[in-house]
């Protein structure tokens, strides 16, 4: 890729998220309201970030459980405008936790942008007494440079140091400040007082799916859903979901992807009749490896990622 050495100007999309929330009291880390912070006064709060050149565009503003396929696809569309101006070195998107990880492998999958993407989040609201939201905007933003510097492209999370790939990022606990986890423990890096210290390899170039993959009105994208194996697991969910008009299905089987006959055998007739389906596992880490190749595996994908890929499969189909 030729890097543009003109580029200066880094633009950060705010969609919301716990990093613009605000609570009552400064003691207050859980009852707290997301997005009501613009991101412009994120950036605003955060005096290193004044020697940054820099623009701000609200796109969203939602908790991000809440976050749907049509603002994945505005941001999308956001993103990439952004990205095909010469003076831009990349985009920093601020996000909530709770989805930053589907967001994160959507943005990879449908743009595998030729310029770094950089989605940060917090988990302690903005009134928070140790708010970890503007060091985490700052970390994004001071290292964004350095990566396209160095000719690193594509979408990766900023949070509490660590830098995990788009594949690769996992929120992995329910409070603590460092929350989130590359699944197969292969850490891109950390950034140590606004400095990139590289571990691992940058994920090798994509092909783009690209927005004309995305381009049908949201509410009439693929209704894919997520099943689990468990003890006493059976066919009950599936047939639930066929009656109401499922298009695809994840199952996070057991270990290996492995599933209780009932399941199994619901999920195998979904397939005879046109749905599609997809079979991770529902541990932390680790790949779908042979097994039942009746039922496709996910390879190493979370369920949340198998669903994604899942949807955009079905998207071009």
């Amino acid at each position: 890729m030729q890097k543009n050495l003109a580029a200066q100007t880094i633009v950060i999309l705010g969609t919301g998220g716990t990093i613009a929330g605000t609570a009552a009291q400064s003691a207050d880390n859980v009852g707290y309201r997301a997005g009501t912070l613009s991101v412009q006064s994120l950036i605003d709060a955060v005096p290193g970030l004044a020697g940054y050149t820099l623009e701000a565009e609200q796109v969203a503003q939602l908790d991000s459980k809440d976050m749907d396929h049509a603002t994945w696809q505005r941001l999308a569309q956001a993103v990439d405008q952004h990205l095909q101006r010469a003076e831009v070195q990349g985009v920093v998107i601020t996000h909530g936790t709770d989805t930053l990880e589907e967001t994160a492998y959507f943005l990879q999958r449908v743009l595998a942008p030729e310029k770094p993407v950089l989605l940060t989040a917090a988990m302690r609201p903005a009134t928070a007494l140790m708010a970890d939201g503007p060091q985490n905007l700052l970390d994004a933003v001071a290292v964004l440079g350095q990566l396209a510097a160095a000719g690193h492209a594509g979408v990766a999370a900023v949070v509490a140091g660590r830098i995990h790939a788009a594949e690769q990022v996992q929120k992995a606990h329910s409070y603590r400040v460092d929350a989130f986890r590359s699944r197969d423990e292969s850490l891109i890096g950390l950034v140590e007082e606004g400095q990139l210290r590289q571990l691992g390899s940058w994920p090798i170039a994509q092909q783009a799916l690209g927005l004309a993959h995305i381009a049908r009105p949201a509410s009439t994208w693929p209704r894919v859903q997520i099943v689990l194996n468990h003890a006493g697991a059976d066919g009950t969910v599936v047939a639930a979901l066929m009656a109401q008009g499922v298009d695809g299905l994840v199952v996070a089987g057991t270990g290996n992807g492995t599933l209780a006959t009932g399941l199994e055998q619901a999920l195998l007739e979904a397939q005879q009749q046109g749905v599609r389906v997809l079979r991770c596992s529902r541990c932390e880490s680790g790949p779908v490896i042979g097994g039942n190749a009746a039922l496709p595996s996910a390879g190493a994908l979370s369920a949340v990622k198998a669903r994604v890929e899942l949807l955009l499969q079905l998207l071009l189909a």
